[in-house]
């Protein structure tokens, strides 16, 4: 039997016999693309090819490629775990041809793959082909049905309808018919009673697809139209671990050694065994799925966060330790002790996890033990609402409830249901959905987009000179135009651009495009499928007038001094802190920099000290930039350039150098280190386990700052009338205030003591109980100070009330003995109820409360108020 290993390399070999171009997974976690987050198919890396942004640098190719679907066809985060064969995290084995092969070799290929390599049993195979669209003038791929009539009888090739078997990249673009082969793995006796045929895209569990065959031969354009592509495309992507399924005879995809190791280190570890309960089975499966998912994303520069990509890693991360706190009795984390196992089975294959392998153990166990903080608060407020609600004699607990604990405290809601089922209460599951619904809509709202098509003045692809230029003579190739949040703006493509569009971490240039007749300001510069974007408000009256692309200079230099620094800052921290420290991800604007590095405790002021004078050492060096364009990657490695873990890179790439500083980079820099001026850090925290950032200024801001530094002391000396020694005049300036404040506490405790005294004497015993009663002008503090007094010396039947006012500001404060409560009384009902004469609002517990209001004259009137409440 092949082990999982064996299957993915079997894959690649043979299409490499056929030619193709084996190239690496691109990362999981897409950083230049504004239109995905995660790449979610085997061709979201070749999308520029695809689009003809770029050209093909090989014809035929072939890969494994690390994927990550939490939505889409058949696919939903809540589902996986409670079937065999979704997952979030999942490897895609495909094969593209860019221009080259089309539907007679790819299905033949496939099958020979099938059936004469991994020797499948081509009685179990059957193939799909689009059935057509009378609607949009498409026939049925009767092409791609005579090929597979070559290797299959007529009643294994089966119609598919347009939701199944006919692809598109999205509303517009590159689309086409496909062709899925299925494979029933069901046991004889089955096939014998009901043929695969008839449940073929039926989603039974062992009749699933395998592989899907998309031909990408039109071009869907905005109005809906299609039109031919003038290179047709073959992009294959076959299902990892459902592969594995068939090949090692198993029911599941968890049955497979993709899985196993993992399960089983997951059983050992919460005292059960897999195959014995289907709910700890889920748990189990969804734990396994998960974790593989997470760790990959880390691995890819992708931390858990509450934002964008890093939510959705957050929440998938959630769900396991969800799963593992209700089900496997996990109470602690233990979801990152996985992370080894992972390792050792899928470290080979991908490397990257075996050298971040203490990282993504750090940050998985930070998150595990901070959601489980998250659970515990939920729990608490879950039990109040559950108390309330059976207090007013209610069996529901209400949606908005419900949503509240799931959106603002992160308490899922299905744990919420399960827990007021085991006290005999429901969730108004509608409810919830509503709430959902519109949380759904406002953030649609907020991100919808309205694309127009490209409208095409002449061909050509851009290219890029802003390495030597920031100013070039251009012209427009094509422009969009697109709507968002009632804004429109436009897309402008150049034929050559000195604009560097936004990637790397570095923001996008501005600047203007300047012809003999107007001036147009770039407001932004994007990177999309790897095509530099211009962002304009309003367009070109004369679209086909030669023009002067120009660079805002003085934002590009300064860009370019704070990108060099953090080339250097990354040296400097290696060199300070140790080699462990790897570049995490960078923001490099005009203003600042930011800088994340992977180091495990909090870098101390003067390991901060020393890094900065490192830095600031080497720009008044003013090294020369070493620019390497074009480098061969190999050559690259040779001279010991640094590349970014979660970085796709090409076989040749550009190296930048400033002396022993060495690294991969796309980015703009400055000409020599001098240029930068001077680097100045400003702070330096975590951003996650593991991951710590340091934000900092370069050049004319290093000397704005100095200013006003300089500034503020002058203001300090003023006010120290100009001392010689001002650290010294601050010095006895505190400890004379620490004097008073301590004679101050020690006669506000006497003033308390009197008032205490005075209050006790004016108490009023009504009903058997004294009530103490009074509007007083002092602080807070003292209220409360004097109200517990009250109450310690006085343990029963003490009722107290106290007005204050202090600042202009009214405050109601209201106390009792254990004895009142019992009785049913309730301090913190009252002062809500008594703060409306004060046109404010409080509470607190059912002993003591308080509340504030804006009307110190109803002040007097709410005093009385709670009394009659009281009934006394």
């Amino acid at each position: 039997m092949l082990t999982a290993n064996e299957i993915r390399d079997s894959f690649v070999k043979f299409f490499e016999s056929k030619g193709h171009q084996i190239v690496p997974s691109a990362p999981m976690v897409i950083k230049d693309d504004p239109t995905l987050m995660f790449t979610n198919a085997g061709m979201n890396q070749f999308k520029d090819i695809i689009l003809g942004n770029h050209p093909a640098k090989y014809k035929r190719v072939t890969d494994s490629q690390k994927c990550l679907r939490v939505s889409g066809k058949h696919n939903d985060l809540e589902e996986v775990g409670h079937d065999t064969y979704h997952h979030t995290m999942f490897e895609m084995l495909g094969n593209w041809s860019f221009g080259d092969y089309f539907k007679k070799e790819a299905i033949s290929w496939a099958w020979e793959f099938l059936v004469d390599v991994l020797k499948i049993d081509p009685a179990n195979l059957y193939a799909t082909v689009f059935e057509g669209s009378p609607a949009e003038g498409l026939e049925r791929d009767n092409e791609a049905a005579s090929y597979w009539e070559q290797f299959m009888p007529a009643d294994h090739i089966i119609n598919g309808n347009k939701h199944d078997n006919f692809w598109e990249m999205g509303d517009t673009g590159p689309c086409g018919p496909c062709s899925e082969i299925h494979i029933d793995l069901r046991p004889e006796e089955e096939r014998a009673k009901v043929p695969g045929r008839e449940l073929v895209n039926h989603d039974h569990p062992q009749v699933i697809e395998i592989w899907n065959l998309v031909f990408m031969q039109y071009n869907r354009k905005a109005d809906g139209s299609l039109e031919p592509l003038p290179a047709k495309v073959i992009d294959t992507g076959m299902g990892f671990e459902r592969l594995c399924m068939a090949m090692q005879g198993k029911r599941s995809n968890y049955d497979t050694d993709v899985f196993q190791p993992i399960i089983k280190v997951i059983g050992d570890l919460a005292g059960t065994t897999y195959g014995k309960d289907e709910k700890t089975d889920v748990a189990m499966r969804v734990v396994a799925d998960h974790v593989r998912t997470i760790a990959f994303s880390i691995t890819d520069g992708q931390l858990p966060s509450n934002a964008k990509a890093g939510y959705v890693i957050r929440r998938i991360l959630r769900r396991a330790v969800r799963y593992a706190y209700t089900f496997l009795g996990q109470k602690q984390a233990f979801i990152y002790k996985l992370v080894p196992v992972l390792v050792e089975n899928m470290g080979g294959a991908y490397p990257e996890l075996k050298a971040q392998q203490t990282l993504i153990e750090k940050v998985i166990k930070e998150e595990e033990e901070a959601f489980l903080r998250t659970l515990e608060t939920g729990i608490r407020l879950l039990d109040k609402m559950m108390a309330d609600a059976k207090a007013a004699g209610k069996t529901e607990i209400s949606g908005v409830d419900t949503f509240t604990l799931y959106d603002t405290f992160g308490f899922p809601f299905d744990l919420t249901e399960l827990i007021l089922r085991e006290n005999g209460l429901t969730a108004d599951v509608k409810g919830f959905e509503v709430e959902m619904k519109k949380q759904k809509e406002r953030a649609r709202n907020a991100a919808a987009v309205e694309t127009g098509d490209w409208v095409t003045l002449k061909e050509g692809e851009t290219t890029f000179v802003g390495y030597d230029y920031t100013e070039y003579e251009t012209s427009i190739l094509r422009y969009r135009q697109v709507k968002q949040k009632n804004q429109t703006l436009y897309q402008i493509v150049l034929s050559e651009t000195p604009f560097y569009a936004e990637s790397g971490g570095q923001v996008g240039d501005t600047g203007v495009l300047v012809n003999e007749f107007e001036s147009i300001d770039i407001i932004d510069t994007k990177k999309e499928n790897n095509l530099p974007i211009h962002i304009a408000k309003k367009l070109p009256e004369h679209l086909d007038a030669p023009m002067m692309a120009c660079v805002d200079t003085e934002k590009r230099a300064a860009c370019a001094a704070n990108h060099s620094c953090t080339h250097l800052l990354d040296e400097a921290l290696r060199q300070v802190l140790g080699t462990h420290v790897e570049q995490k991800g960078s923001l490099v604007t005009p203003d600042s920099l930011r800088f994340d590095f992977s180091h495990f405790q909090k870098v101390t002021p003067e390991q901060l000290r020393e890094v900065e004078h490192l830095v600031n050492a080497k720009i008044r060096e003013d090294i020369p930039l070493t620019e390497y364009r074009n480098l061969p990657i190999e050559k690259a490695r040779e001279l010991g350039a640094i590349a970014l873990f979660g970085e796709k890179y090409g076989d040749e790439v550009r190296v930048v150098q400033f002396g022993s500083s060495i690294e991969f980079c796309g980015g703009t820099h400055v000409s020599a280190t001098g240029k930068i001026g001077m680097v100045k850090i400003l702070s330096e925290s975590s951003v996650a386990s593991g991951v710590r950032r340091i934000e900092a200024i370069t050049g004319a801001k290093v000397e704005e700052m100095f200013d006003a530094v300089q500034d503020t002391i002058a203001d300090l000396k003023a006010l120290f009338n100009n001392a010689p020694d001002l650290k010294a005049a601050i010095a006895k300036y505190i400890d004379e205030n620490a004097g008073l404040k301590k004679q101050m506490e020690a006669f506000m405790k006497e003033k308390e003591a009197a008032v205490k005294a005075k209050l006790i004497e004016s108490a009023k015993e009504i009903h058997g109980v004294k009530v103490i009663k009074a509007v007083l002008p002092m602080p807070a503090d003292a209220v409360k100070n004097i109200a517990f007094q009250l109450k310690g010396q006085i343990t029963e039947n003490l009722f107290v009330v106290i007005g204050s006012v202090h600042d202009d500001k009214p405050l109601l404060t209201v106390t009792m003995s254990d004895d009142q409560v019992k009785a049913g009384l309730n301090a913190g009902q009252l002062v809500r109820e008594a703060a409306k004469l004060i046109q404010g609002g409080g509470g607190g517990q059912p002993h003591f409360a308080t509340a504030g209001g804006k009307n110190p004259d109803g002040l007097s009137a709410a005093v009385d108020k709670v009394v009659e409440l009281a009934g006394f």
